[in-house]
């Protein structure tokens, strides 16, 4: 499994979230959304300095983006892609299967 941040996102994770380096962000599983990859549970994200089980995880101008181990399933083998969306002024999740 990989985490794929785009530039767009990775700007909008620094404007807005005022991401620095050295920052920590997990994706973790939320009940009650929608996703393709899971039904009745979303993805979000927090800023988390202090993982416990950094399972999977990328590091992009100085900031770790992750995922938990207890959070892996949620994934069903995909890959995580995460994009700044402008007309929403958010971020964007979309999944490919891994190979």
């Amino acid at each position: 499994m990989q985490i794929n941040i785009s530039n767009a996102a990775i700007k909008w994770f620094q404007e807005e979230v005022e991401l620095k380096k050295g920052n920590k962000v997990r994706f973790y599983t939320q009940i009650y959304g929608s996703s393709p990859v899971q039904e009745n549970f979303a993805l979000g994200f927090t800023v988390d300095n202090e993982p416990v089980d950094m399972s999977v995880k990328t590091e992009i101008e100085g900031i770790t983006f992750f995922i938990e181990g207890t959070d892996l399933w949620f994934f069903n083998g995909h890959d995580l892609h995460v994009d700044y969306n402008p007309q929403k002024d958010e971020v964007e999740y979309s999944y490919t299967i891994s190979e």
